[in-house]
């Protein structure tokens, strides 16, 4: 058939077997991109995490050190 009436005389579709073989690729690469994204989401938030934990160990040791100015208040109504 000469290519200026394709788009008018519709073609056969593809076998169903096909169609079943596109659609499964194209779920599987859309789970991939899926997987690969939330494991970059989790590794983003474990890194987000450990920096603030590990500053407030920082900010809990330094309080450790600092006087306590409230407890010298409250000492005698205990």
């Amino acid at each position: 058939m000469h290519s200026n009436w394709e788009h008018i005389i519709p073609q056969a579709p593809p076998p169903p077997g096909e169609i079943i073989e596109a659609l499964e690729a194209t779920t599987t690469t859309r789970e991939f991109y899926q997987e690969v994204e939330y494991r970059e989401d989790f590794d983003r938030y474990c890194q987000w995490y450990y920096e603030t934990a590990d500053r407030h160990r920082q900010e809990m040791q330094k309080m450790l050190g600092d006087f306590n100015l409230l407890g010298w208040f409250l000492r005698g109504r205990h």
